[in-house]
């Protein structure tokens, strides 16, 4: 636990250009109970272009307090700016990170989004509906994909409300990826870097299907960030390209 600690608190970077933000789920004993807790884990694009995991949060529930706590954590660690975060709907995060980090853009996970759309769609209206849903996330602009939008309102909006409720009130940080190169929308528009990190970590721990101790969680998952970080020797791909279209949107920012 020392050296978990020690991992846990160790300084980072001033500024981070992309971070991903996603939980995966651990089973944990607690008296004679069998919980679920939610293990967050941020993941960094460092100015070098290489992933660097964070830290590691667990908790029982989200809230906004539990989000602040995060940012405040990453805060006092060191990091001054963060030019763009990357997360599935989380409760009260958009709120702490706003707080924390006033001047950060906030670009929700567009597959996330799209699944939780589809989920209660008839699976005859599937399809179809999943090409004119492509329409609006595919578009080459913000204009059109509002345009969009308004045609998939016309043909679905009576029998799917729910969908359009959730795409209106979610629009402003759905669409942040629409003002950038497509180098950078690839990578900004879905929260994959984490989850890929969360799949080779599953594989780590597949074989502990029950923990004994939140400490038991974090040992563990420290154990196998230390193996997969191993392989994170190069930078992400494109990320000359990426980094030079990001000075373009945040150059004074970068500078300092």
């Amino acid at each position: 636990m020392p050296a978990v600690t020690e991992w846990q608190n160790r300084p980072l970077d001033e500024v981070y250009p992309i971070v991903f933000l996603d939980g995966i789920v651990f089973k944990v004993r607690r008296d004679a109970k069998v919980i679920n807790k939610c293990l967050y884990t941020v993941l960094g694009i460092n100015m070098s272009g290489r992933k660097e995991i964070l830290g590691m949060w667990l908790s029982e529930a989200e809230s906004a307090s539990f989000w602040a706590s995060v940012c405040n954590d990453l805060r006092n660690r060191g990091v001054c700016d963060i030019l763009i975060a990357c997360r599935d709907n989380l409760s009260g995060f958009s709120q702490a990170i706003e707080a924390a980090f006033p001047h950060t853009e906030q670009q929700l996970c567009v597959i996330h989004q799209i699944r939780n759309s589809t989920r209660y769609v008839s699976y005859k209206d599937l399809k179809e509906l999943m090409a004119d849903l492509k329409l609006v996330y595919g578009a080459v602009s913000e204009e059109s994909a509002l345009m969009a939008l308004e045609d998939f309102r016309q043909k679905w909006g009576k029998k799917y409300p729910q969908i359009l409720k959730s795409w209106d009130s979610n629009w402003a940080e759905l669409s942040t990826y629409f003002k950038y190169p497509q180098e950078v929308r690839t990578l900004i528009y879905t929260t994959n870097a984490v989850e890929g990190f969360h799949r080779m970590l599953r594989k780590f721990t597949k074989t502990k299907t029950i923990y004994p101790t939140d400490d038991a969680v974090r040992k563990s998952v420290y154990l196998s960030i230390q193996e997969i970080s191993r392989k994170w020797t190069m930078p992400i791909r494109d990320w000359g390209v990426i980094i030079g279209q990001l000075t373009l949107f945040f150059g004074d920012r970068l500078a300092e």
